[in-house]
């Protein structure tokens, strides 16, 4: 911590903070379900210093106790445009809550990494508080708890079905996705003397029309109308249905309109602004952080989302991978927004003037760490794809997958004398580094593969084959494990070339849906026969807004509608994660009677090492079996020696 910044260096939390810069009225709050830290990695800092380059006043209330006499939301008065609420940089109830729906201790988003400092539906909490106490402010929500519950939508902690955030929180307008550009269309109009109620047609915007108002008009936008909320309630493949278009729409270019009735309510989400440009998004991360938690928070201990990046580079946005159980591609979009190498190697410098850098760069990476400046060679056929991704079932010919801007840069940011070493620490897509997958013929890869391998691993690389089984891996739209196999060796080449002991530690997930116990067994057989210890193991956790989610609740793929299989029970999933830990002692037994029930004794001895054995049941029937034969050769052979005499 910089101790000689002036308290103003920070967005003011709370009302002297705003008195000392001369401020009488705010015109904007925000309310944040994290600690306030004061970095483009945290959604808070992004949009409140977004708010303030529009020249307007803004305060931030981070974290508000909303269980006392609210005094924390009326600590800076009523602003003069509209409130903003966002939960944080995760949903409330995966912060909140294990795949098993234990209530987690810790909050990686809280100072001292307490728990309890954020509601449940952190973002329809805050949002009644506001509406009680302040009925006649707008309320503006955004962040990925509102952008990915923005539709009706499937949630695992009740295991049902709940309407659009906006019917559930009663704020007036939800902006989805990465908001600068949409924030920045709302201050302008409001600025402009234009009503909050009359802002309508703003792209990436989510608002509610009584069923009896007319619905905004726009020429320029063709509509499309998704199955109601009541209907999906009534009809689980209805429910299914509209997953198709809401996930084709927001990763279109030009999308469509999307409109759903929900009670006495039409919602109508208007299509997402194109990716930002690499000026758009440079001027997002070129606004004046101080990459520091605010001062506030000193003596309660450090935050520890922010330990994790607080020496990190994010070079761009989006994926296009598409995977099935992700959000990123939801929340993000699959078009990748990079950003200019000056904008990455200035925010390097910035880095490398803290007080307690100490040389190592923790990533230099983005939502997947190897897929900087790849955009289609040809826009206009991008123009009209409809795909969620754009390497799966195949890598498109379209796309660019050339690794070298990332090599080049990676070279620069090694070059600065105050940089010792610079780590890729974000999740890189093995896919994409293969010639088996990756047609690429520009001999990037192997450039960039030797690179990483030799300058910019941190002990040991961590990758996500997620599965071992083809049908497994089709739904999560993840290539088939034989590539990995490919990558292993081409990275054991490596690092063996340079004398280097880097372990490749994989990710999987189990209960994933299309994924049977009898697979989860072969997974751990393959991979303790290439060398695996398993440690990184994730129970399927559903989140509104994916394909998996969808899948898990009704039972069918959303595309094509047939029944697909799913470990729902406690039990089923216990079954799923019990093969991951084969090397424990304590499983041996079970791990043995769940292979004998499946018929795959052959799996016993691939996993704990022993061959095919009998219980004592079946050695005693075993005996008697022997000793009966025994008796029937016996009298046999008496028969025999009676006729010959």
């Amino acid at each position: 911590m910089d101790e000689n910044r002036p308290i103003t260096d920070w967005l003011p939390i709370t009302k002297k903070e705003v008195e000392k810069r001369g401020w009488g009225e705010l015109d904007v709050i925000l309310i944040s379900g994290d600690a306030y830290v004061d970095h483009p990695a945290f959604g808070t800092a992004v949009i409140g210093r977004i708010i303030e380059s529009e020249g307007l006043k803004i305060g931030v209330i981070p974290q508000p106790n909303w269980k006392d006499d609210l005094r924390d939301f009326k600590k800076m008065g009523k602003p003069r445009l509209f409130f903003g609420i966002t939960a944080g940089c995760m949903d409330s109830m995966v912060n909140h809550y294990t795949a098993s729906k234990r209530r987690r201790s810790t909050d990686a988003y809280t100072p001292g990494g307490t728990a309890g400092f954020r509601p449940d539906y952190a973002t329809v909490e805050y949002s009644k508080i506001l509406k009680k106490l302040y009925p006649d402010v707008p309320i503006l929500i955004g962040g990925i708890e509102a952008s990915l519950r923005r539709v009706t939508h499937y949630d695992y902690w009740e295991d049902r079905l709940f309407e659009n955030i906006l019917q559930m929180s009663g704020a007036d307008m939800l902006v989805y996705g990465m908001g600068e550009m949409p924030l920045r269309e709302i201050m302008r109009l409001l600025l402009k003397g234009v009503p909050f109620k009359s802002i309508d047609t703003v792209p990436q915007t989510a608002i509610l029309r009584k069923v009896d108002e007319k619905i905004p008009v726009n020429r320029n936008w063709e509509d499309i109308w998704l199955n109601s909320h009541e209907k999906c309630l009534r009809d689980k493949i209805a429910f299914a249905q509209n997953f198709k278009h809401i996930e084709q729409e927001s990763n279109k270019v030009n999308a469509k309109r999307i409109l759903q009735k929900s009670g006495d309510y039409n919602l109508v989400i208007n299509p997402p602004y194109p990716p930002m440009t690499e000026k758009e998004i440079d001027t997002s991360f070129d606004l004046p952080y101080t990459r520091l938690p605010h001062p506030k928070y000193k003596k309660r201990g450090s935050i520890p989302a922010y330990e994790m990046i607080r020496f990190s580079i994010n070079m761009h946005r989006g994926c296009f991978g598409g995977c099935s159980f992700c959000t990123i591609s939801a929340h993000q979009g699959k078009f990748i927004a990079s950003r200019s190498e000056e904008s990455i190697l200035k925010e390097v410098e910035k880095v490398t003037e803290m007080p307690d850098f100490k040389g190592y760069i923790s990533d230099l990476g983005g939502p997947s760490a190897n897929m900087y400046r790849m955009k289609g060679k040809v826009q206009s056929i991008c123009d009209r794809c409809v795909a969620p991704s754009c390497i799966h079932p195949v890598v498109c010919s379209n796309l660019d997958t050339s690794h070298k801007p990332m090599t080049e840069l990676y070279k620069k940011v090694d070059a600065n004398p105050k940089v010792k070493k610079a780590f890729v620490g974000s999740g890189i897509r093995y896919d994409l580094l293969v010639d088996s997958y990756n047609k690429n013929n520009d001999g990037s890869l192997d450039e960039y593969m030797e690179q990483v391998v030799t300058c910019h691993v941190s002990g040991r690389l961590k990758v996500a084959p997620e599965h071992t089984s083809d049908n497994t891996l089709k739904m999560m739209r993840k290539p088939s494990f034989k590539h990995f196999h490919e990558f292993k060796k081409k990275y054991d080449k490596i690092n063996k070339k340079h004398g280097l002991n880097q372990p490749l530690i994989p990710y999987f997930i189990s209960s994933h849906p299309g994924s049977e116990a009898e697979d989860m067994a072969n997974l751990a057989a393959e991979t303790k026969d290439m060398g695996f210890k398993l440690e990184q193991v994730q129970d399927f956790t559903p989140t509104p807004m994916t394909v998996a989610t969808i899948a898990y609740y009704t039972g069918v793929h959303p595309y094509t509608l047939r029944p697909i299989y799913t470990a729902r029970s406690p039990k089923e999933k216990k079954q799923q994660h019990l093969f991951f830990f084969w090397h424990k002692k304590e499983n041996y037994h079970e791990i043995r009677q769940k292979l004998t029930n499946m018929e795959r004794e052959d799996l016993i001895e691939k996993l704990i090492g022993e061959k095919k054995r009998f219980n004592k049941q079946q050695i005693i029937k075993k005996k008697v079996v022997i000793r009966n034969n025994e008796r029937v050769g016996k009298s046999r052979r008496k028969k025999k020696t009676r006729y010959r005499r």
